[in-house]
């Protein structure tokens, strides 16, 4: 039809429909076209009809290409779908099983973290330490006690025995570690977290490295949590970093900002610690937030009375001998209330920004003396101790340079710092006294590529000293210069006394790189060193003297995240 109407539609063009023409006003003429003129339109119609056939041809190619091209789009399109299903049945099978596998159910998503380490650390000064220093422990050259040696001609001398001479060499694995984290949401707005975090720097009284180099694992963290989004709270029980450590971002647990250190005990002055707890926070549009942490307690460290004034009690404790599914070689401290733990942090848009407090309680068990010498019952004596604390993560060039800060300053906070130093001391009465001491610590990252980053670190930890006057009055107390110390002979080698003196301050700087030489579907590999300067000062004794023992240790790291 299409064809026709085009052919009449030609033969109108070329004026063959009428081969006369009327003309209304005057008179009427008649064309006669020839023979062979009408043979050549009847050629050249034909020619044209062909074309139209042609293109209507290739019109209904197209067509039917289009047709077969929808019809393999839909095809395609169907196998993908049909795949995505049978992979989303695959993994959902998968996740039943290893839920099944580990106790659990098909809904929860399993994460495995955690990496394998190859460590080394020199001392220049032996304090018998692994990956994981005990700063207030540098030893002095003097002071130590000395040992009896038969000369063999019947006399005896001595000679000093002291680590301050001695260097020290190690390697070590122990720092490598497993994470496994459990994660559920029972509605759109509410989930639940459970985390395992476990390493092997244990160490039970049959640990050693004579030969088989057996050391136990150890709990570093062992919680669960309840996030309810919509309202903006979260819970966390069980074993976590505590409150008071540096976060990233709100109040978030694995969020802490550690030290980058390859040291297990980081810096000094870093603030932290990870206990047994139960955490309560409130966000406001992840912007603000409040939490509130009630955490395990535990008097770290005593430092005993000293000087001429006497005391008015016969004995006193704030330990008793570890008991049961404890090693009761070791000592647990008397503590009746928790730790109490309060920060508010803010995440404004540019850096993290938090301040802190915490409140704690120290018993002593004590036994006085009456009035003729002789002791009387015993009794609990209490003393409160508080702390304040800052901390702030800025990034002074967006993912190039980072700085964080933190510190505290309180009475009795000394558990929570690197260095270790005392909690507490002891009054005339024998009650315990908490001693003032303030840390802080200051960290610059640089990430200088996507693999290497390289950082510089400084802190310091310090206590006061403690003094008041005994029953004579005399003065007792810690610390103090009155109290008799004398440190004459703490910097010369093999001195087998004066050097009394109590640990005053602690410090060290430290600077190292991590470089993350592969990073790709099969995990990551890093390198990473880092050198420290650590010294320890002592307080000021009778003759002014204030000596400090240094000393620099060496780390390296080789570590393999295949997670």
């Amino acid at each position: 039809m299409r064809s026709k109407m085009l052919t009449v539609a030609i033969a109108a063009g070329l004026g063959l429909t009428s081969i006369t023409t009327v003309s209304a006003q005057t008179s009427t003429k008649k064309v006669t076209v020839s023979a062979a003129e009408l043979a050549d339109m009847k050629a050249e119609i034909a020619a044209l009809e062909q074309k139209v056939q042609d293109l209507e041809s290739q019109s209904a190619a197209q067509t039917q290409a289009q047709q077969e091209t929808a019809q393999s789009v839909q095809a395609t399109q169907a196998q993908v779908q049909a795949t995505q299903a049978q992979v989303a049945q695959a993994q959902q099978v998968a996740a039943t099983k290893l839920g099944d596998t580990l106790g659990g159910t098909g809904g929860v998503k399993w994460t495995f973290g955690g990496f394998l380490a190859a460590e080394s650390v020199y001392r220049s000064r032996d304090t018998a330490d692994d990956v994981n220093s005990k700063f207030a422990n540098i030893p002095f050259a003097g002071g130590t006690s000395t040992a009896p040696i038969n000369t063999g001609s019947g006399a005896t001398t001595t000679y000093p025995v002291t680590n301050a001479r001695n260097d020290q060499f190690l390697y070590s694995s122990r720092q490598s570690r497993l994470s496994i984290k459990a994660e559920g949401d029972i509605n759109d707005s509410t989930h639940v977290t459970g985390y395992y975090e476990t390493d092997f720097l244990g160490g039970a009284q049959t640990a050693n490295m004579n030969e088989s180099n057996s050391y136990n694992l150890r709990v570093r963290q062992l919680w669960s949590s309840v996030d309810w989004n919509d309202y903006g709270l979260h819970l966390l029980a069980g074993q976590a970093w505590s409150l008071l450590t540096l976060d990233s971002v709100g109040i978030t647990p694995l969020k802490e900002v550690l030290p980058p250190t390859i040291d297990a005990q980081y810096n000094a002055g870093f603030t932290w610690a990870r206990q047994t707890q139960i955490r309560f926070v409130k966000d406001w549009d992840k912007m603000w937030w409040l939490g509130v942490s009630v955490e395990n307690p535990q008097t770290a460290g005593i430092g005993s009375t000293a000087g001429t004034g006497t005391k008015n009690y016969a004995t006193t404790t704030a330990t008793v001998q570890a008991g049961n599914t404890y090693d009761t070689l070791n000592t647990v401290s008397i503590n009746q209330i928790p730790d109490i733990l309060v920060k508010f942090a803010a995440d404004p848009g540019w850096g993290h920004y938090e301040v802190f407090g915490i409140s704690r309680q120290f018993t002593t068990r004590v036994t006085p003396l009456t009035a003729n010498g002789g002791p009387e019952a015993t009794t609990n004596q209490t003393a409160h101790g508080d702390g304040f604390g800052f901390g702030m993560v800025l990034p002074l060039v967006p993912k190039v340079l980072d700085f964080q800060l933190s510190g505290m300053s309180g009475k009795g906070i000394g558990r929570y710092g690197s260095a270790q130093l005392n909690d507490i001391t002891y009054t005339t009465n024998g009650a315990p006294h908490p001693l003032k001491e303030s840390m802080a610590l200051g960290t610059l990252t640089w990430h200088a590529t996507d693999s290497l980053d390289v950082y510089a670190m400084g802190g310091r930890e310090q206590e006061d000293s403690y003094l008041t006057s005994g029953v004579n009055g005399k003065p007792l107390g810690y610390g103090a210069a009155v109290l008799g110390y004398n440190n004459s002979d703490c910097l010369i080698y093999g001195a087998p006394a004066d050097c009394t003196g109590q640990t005053r301050s602690v410090k060290e700087q430290s600077i190292g790189f991590w470089w993350k030489f592969y990073q790709g579907k099969f995990g990551r590999v890093q390198f990473g060193t880092q050198f420290s300067h650590a010294s320890r000062q002592l307080f000021t004794d009778v003759h002014s003297n204030a000596p400090t023992a240094a000393d620099n240790m060496f780390f390296t790291s080789f570590r393999y995240y295949p997670f």
